[in-house]
């Protein structure tokens, strides 16, 4: 049935948890390079046909390729004319982001689109907001306010493990925000509800510049802090009592990630390690990926559904009695495309409409464009059969919601990083655009520290094999300060690192962690980010499994997080794997060089 819109007269007191998202820790995150743009084919290499670029959220940007390819291969016209589709995936976030500043078709993973579906139109009124702050034309079609076809729907829900789920009532026992968030203030964790070997409760979250679940995440953790249910105001924002509820919220939050399809491949691989339960208690995201978990296919992939392993314990989606949001998955036609590219994507939507194309969704765990959901998918996530009608709150004017995370920038918890670079002599290689692999480098992490809120610490260091005179293979070019303070002097820095050596990779991550854990501060995420293009070559210290009990965060009180970045062809990305994974950090794949500025966005989204 369609899911109806309850109003609800009470505020959103409870609603904050969603965005006190603290995990327990991110074991892996892979990100691909950029894909050959071929393999669509039938009207996609027809030079007569009118082509259309589809940019697609993650979570569907596979299912979308794949019924892009039956549209090509249907023979299929309009107005005598026939169309070729092709489709990339990019988060919703970030493909905004490229939309208004300019598109790049190697930075972004394909060539510019006519046709944009990321996962809430939520992104469509900041797209237009950003574009008016930057005095840029706005890079959708129509005016502001029009209503936008949906392709498929999916409520943001709370993601648990079944077993953690049924310890606090459900099915028999609605739960909202409210159960969720007593467990996690508490100080005995499970063992308030008899269970202590499951620890302090733990949720996760995602950027809310980046992510849909984050965004939609913030939304009600600042709908919350103001009491309110709906209309919610600049002046809302502004209170003290509102900024200081979210400040406290921010501050759960062990670090961010940009994307929720990484917390349930981080979590599909804690399962088969029997560790599920002490991952991650709860993540704010959508109903659809709830299921693909629970159906073997934690990354997205169609293909895997009922092929992939599926978990041990699996995954119930808990819809919050005190609200939600509904993610509609818009179909917006972009101000670029041509008059015949808009009547191509016209075509295209209503293939994608047509009950045949609707299964597909159907199969991958979505609700259909009118909300509604399937028998499978009710099965699949464990939703009892008699569901109560979901209570959707509205989301704020696009100006509120673009403040709303201006203010989110500045109440979020602040971070402390220590940078990592590789300046062994293989990074004097050359990375493609006439620059080094070091040039490329130092590029990409200028601008990305640029990102950092000026409250966040960084420090720098240099590792090779090379001692310059000193004791170790490692030196501090930079002691932590503000960014405020620090960013001319990291960037001088930076600048001026040059190549030489070997790759003393071990020993250097091992007295980074050490040095990290000296000068922890609570009230921080406390994070180190090393970049390397090799593999350890230094004799002394060859001891990975060493080095990874060293940096097991099951072993240690308090742990600090090696995010790795493998750069360049022949970086040892399995290694660097297992670092992060031991961690409970993740590892960035950057082998394709032109990817290495997205790929630091990635990681700094993390903080």
């Amino acid at each position: 049935m369609v899911p109806a819109r309850v109003r609800r007269r009470a505020p959103l007191t409870a609603a904050i948890v969603v965005g006190v998202l603290a995990v327990a820790g991110t074991y892996l995150w892979l990100r691909p390079a950029s894909a050959p743009h071929d393999g669509f084919g039938g009207n996609h290499d027809r030079a007569d046909c009118v082509q259309i670029e589809v940019s697609a959220s993650t979570e569907k940007g596979d299912l979308l390729a794949e019924l892009a390819r039956q549209y090509n291969d249907a023979g299929r016209t309009f107005g005598g004319r026939c169309a070729g589709v092709a489709v990339h995936k990019k988060t919703s976030g970030a493909a905004m982001e490229s939309l208004v500043t300019g598109w790049d078709p190697e930075r972004d993973g394909g060539p510019a689109p006519q046709v944009w579906a990321p996962s809430s139109s939520l992104w469509l009124g900041l797209a237009r907001e950003r574009a008016s702050t930057l005095d840029r034309p706005a890079p959708l079609a129509g005016e502001p306010g029009a209503e936008v076809a949906s392709i498929a729907q999916s409520p943001l829900a709370i993601g648990m493990p079944r077993p953690m789920a049924e310890a606090l009532g459900w099915p028999d026992k609605p739960l909202g925000w409210a159960d969720v968030l007593r467990l996690a203030a508490d100080p005995r964790g499970w063992g308030a509800l008899g269970h202590p070997e499951w620890g302090r409760f733990t949720l996760g979250k995602d950027n809310p510049h980046l992510s849909t679940s984050g965004l939609a995440a913030t939304v009600a953790a600042y709908y919350a802090a103001s009491g309110k249910s709906s209309d919610l105001t600049d002046a809302d924002l502004s209170r003290p009592q509102t900024r200081d509820f979210v400040r406290g919220v921010e501050a759960s939050v062990v670090h961010y990630a940009d994307d929720a399809v990484k917390f349930l491949a981080n979590l599909a691989e804690a399962d088969a390690q029997g560790r599920a339960t002490s991952y991650v208690s709860a993540v704010a995201m959508q109903e659809q990926l709830v299921y693909l978990y629970d159906s073997g296919a934690p990354d997205g992939d169609p293909g895997r559904i009922g092929k992939g392993r599926r978990p041990s314990v699996p995954l119930v989606a808990v819809h919050p009695q005190d609200g939600t949001l509904m993610m509609d998955h818009p179909y917006a036609v972009l101000a670029s495309a041509t008059a015949e590219q808009q009547a191509a994507a016209a075509d295209f939507l209503a293939f994608l409409r047509e009950p045949a194309q609707q299964q597909r969704f159907a199969d991958l765990g979505f609700r259909d464009y009118q909300g509604r959901a399937g028998p499978a998918l009710s099965a699949a996530i464990g939703l009892p059969g008699a569901q109560p009608p979901l209570s959707l709150i509205d989301p704020p004017a696009p100006a509120v919601l673009s403040h709303m995370l201006t203010g989110w920038d500045e109440l979020r918890k602040k971070a402390r990083v220590l940078l990592v670079m590789d300046v062994s002599g293989s990074m004097a290689e050359p990375a493609g655009g006439g620059r080094t692999r070091l040039e490329a480098a130092k590029e990409a992490a200028i601008q990305g520290l640029a990102r950092l809120h000026p409250d966040d610490e960084v420090s720098l260091w240099q590792f090779s094999t090379e001692d310059a005179g000193g004791p170790q293979p490692y030196a501090q070019i930079v002691p932590f300060a503000a960014m405020r303070e620090n960013g001319e002097r990291l960037t001088a820095a930076i600048k001026g690192l040059h190549p030489e050596g070997g790759t003393a990779l071990y020993t250097t991550v091992r007295a980074a962690q050490r040095s990290m854990l000296e000068h922890y501060e609570t009230d921080r995420i406390n994070a180190i980010v090393v970049l390397t293009d090799g593999k350890n070559e230094y004799p002394r210290d060859n001891d990975l499994q060493a080095l990874l009990r060293d940096v097991n965060a099951d072993t240690l009180e308090r742990s600090v997080r090696v995010f790795a970045i493998a750069f360049g062809d022949k970086s040892d990305l399995t290694t660097l794997s297992s670092i992060a994974r031991a961690s409970r950090a993740a590892a960035y794949d950057a082998r394709n060089p032109s990817t290495i500025n997205d790929v630091f966005i990635s990681v700094l989204s993390n903080f």
